[in-house]
């Protein structure tokens, strides 16, 4: 059973998303939040594989909440929900450690489907979207954002440069393993080498920072 805890301080939002879960059989709702402080107290003690987090809440804010998470000792995956597709709280959040984002007009089972994704850790955001998130609200500051990227990404080797570049555009760790004539478990070996050498929680904070960095346009 993947075990999700709800942070959302719409009581009509909480509602539709309990009833919409309760028809699942691997899904189990093991509570509900309606501020940012509060799940992360009931994370803390309910240990949840996914939190779905909305952005905007009075007190504790879902970005603020996504990154006491995501410091916990053992932290769940997060799940942003929004009402907006693109704005800066999306990117904030992503950039906190949350694994993708929602609009909360999505269909059904496709919400089923992300939690499902988030839990097995995958990323439910392409990226085109995460390139769209930064040109759009990094402003002035993208300069600075690729200086400091491409100085974090001194660290790495050749190869796993390349392995961050692959997943900068949307590849899958069988799509890069062909792309680099190597086996999946070696994609897989690289990744966490580059995870920890970065210090990224995700294949989502990586591929913001590969486009940061601009391997993607050194790619072209």
């Amino acid at each position: 059973m993947i075990r999700v805890l709800l942070v959302d301080d719409d009581s009509l939002v909480r509602s539709g998303l309990t009833f919409m879960l309760a028809s699942t059989d691997d899904i189990e709702l093991v509570g509900e939040a309606s501020d940012g402080a509060a799940g992360v107290s009931l994370a803390t003690s309910l240990r949840p594989d996914v939190v779905l987090m909305d952005l905007r809440m009075s007190g504790m804010d879902g970005r603020t909440a996504t990154a006491h998470l995501r410091a916990l000792p053992d932290p769940p995956q997060v799940l942003a929900l929004t009402t907006f597709d693109v704005d800066a709280q999306v990117l904030a959040v992503l950039e906190a450690g949350a694994s993708g984002y929602l609009v909360k007009d999505t269909p059904p089972l496709e919400i089923i489907e992300a939690i499902r994704e988030t839990a097995r850790g995958g990323a439910v955001l392409s990226a085109r979207h995460a390139r769209v998130l930064v040109d759009r609200f990094s402003g002035g500051q993208r300069r600075s954002r690729r200086e400091t990227a491409r100085a974090r990404l001194s660290v790495l080797t050749p190869r796993e440069k390349e392995v961050a570049r692959a997943v900068g555009a949307g590849h899958t760790n069988a799509e890069i393993a062909e792309l680099l004539h190597c086996s999946p478990s070696t994609v897989k070996a690289h990744l966490g080498s580059v995870f920890t050498a970065l210090n990224v929680q995700n294949r989502v904070q990586l591929a913001i920072l590969a486009y940061d960095a601009g391997l993607l346009d050194d790619a072209r």
